[in-house]
């Protein structure tokens, strides 16, 4: 898409429109707003890993969801502009030093929610770009899996595709219950959705 067509795309969109007006940082908070809605993905949570939360309206919800009690947690590799009441770690969450300030954080305690919405810078060259989108999800995976309480919930955004399906065994593997959703906020053209997994299979956790 030319740059002209995508600026044209934007003014057009109505969840950009709102965002700006709501305060909040990108469509996306839309997305996850209606997940929540269907999914009561903040119910009784109290720690939030929000995993390339930049530029941060997936923080901003979490934080409006839990109140002024509990902890959200945003990682990213790019830097994210402060929000009130979030803890900000930038860096690759694979690496050791940004889990030990994970860690910190989080005072040694699982998380109740991991929520990615990480997607790969893209190439324009689609079995490449669908293969680093997959590669992203099962991390985030790999990450709930060794973070997340036994009762807790991951949602991670995932393109349909090469590697979809096997993703969405391991993702039955490791939760009780899978649901695969296209909030309204997805573009109609887009082969995005997303994964939501519910309380840990014992062994995985």
């Amino acid at each position: 898409m030319s740059s002209k067509a995508w600026k044209t795309r934007q003014q057009n969109d109505p969840y950009v429109k709102r965002a700006r007006e709501e305060g909040y940082r990108a469509r996306a908070a839309y997305k996850l707003m209606e997940l929540d809605e269907k999914d009561q993905l903040f119910k009784g949570v109290q720690r939030v890993v929000d995993l390339g939360a930049a530029p941060g309206s997936w923080s901003q919800i979490a934080r409006k969801r839990l109140g002024q009690s509990g902890t959200v947690i945003a990682l990213d590799l790019l830097p994210m502009e402060p929000i009130a009441g979030v803890v900000f770690i930038e860096g690759d969450f694979r690496e050791d030093d940004v889990l030990a300030q994970l860690e910190s954080a989080l005072g040694g305690e699982k998380v109740d929610l991991v929520l990615s919405d990480m997607a790969p810078n893209l190439s324009g060259i689609g079995p490449s770009d669908q293969a680093r989108s997959i590669h992203l999800a099962e991390l985030a995976l790999e990450f709930a899996e060794d973070w997340l309480d036994i009762s807790g919930t991951l949602v991670v955004k995932v393109f349909q595709g090469a590697g979809f399906d096997e993703l969405l065994t391991a993702f039955r593997r490791s939760f009780q219950q899978v649901k695969a959703r296209k909030p309204a906020a997805s573009r109609s053209e887009s082969r995005e959705v997303y994964l939501v997994g519910s309380r840990l299979i014992r062994g995985n956790s």
